[in-house]
């Protein structure tokens, strides 16, 4: 296998993460999901939600966020494996009707991923939690939003079925 770049996307709960830590432990070279990590270190400066509070603030701190996660990519000597990518910013932007500006396109444009996987939404496995405030609705609205903003930019998405973490794996 050549070395690649290699996205699992898809709407909140939707197994992402239980897959990441899976590849990972299969020895596989993973990155995390980074919006957990910015909403807490805003909680740690007093902000309890800030993509609700400043979307724009969140929004900009994943985009450099995911830039930066692509550009570590690129320095691997082996396939990596990235939970979520730069176009997510912007579904999620267009999710709740924000305008951003265009060195978010800009950047879609620049970093492109070898393959991306769709986990669609599951509502049996779904959850939230005090980071995750989206309702089930709400995940499959934006499962809507991922897949219109990774095809206008030319992915071809590959959907991962709704079957336990160790048969999607396989």
């Amino acid at each position: 296998m050549d070395k690649k770049i290699i996205l699992l996307i898809g709407g909140p709960s939707s197994g992402k993460t239980t897959l990441i830590n899976h590849l990972q432990e299969e020895g596989f070279i993973c990155y995390p999901e980074i919006s957990r990590e910015v909403t807490l270190k805003a909680r740690e400066k007093g902000i309890e939600q800030l993509f609700l509070t400043n979307p724009m603030l969140f929004s900009e701190m994943l985009l450099e966020g995911r830039i930066e996660q692509f550009e570590n990519a690129l320095k691997e000597e082996k396939t990596v494996f990235i939970d979520r990518g730069i176009p997510d910013v912007l579904a999620y932007m267009d999710f709740i009707g924000d305008v951003y500006p265009e060195k978010f396109i800009e950047a879609c444009q620049k970093y492109k991923y070898d393959t991306i996987f769709l986990l669609p939404p599951w509502e049996e496995i779904y959850t939230s939690d005090s980071e995750r405030y989206e309702s089930y609705e709400q995940a499959m609205q934006i499962h809507d939003y991922l897949v219109d903003t990774y095809t206008k930019f030319g992915y071809d998405l590959i959907e991962v079925p709704k079957v336990s973490v160790e048969n999607r794996y396989n």
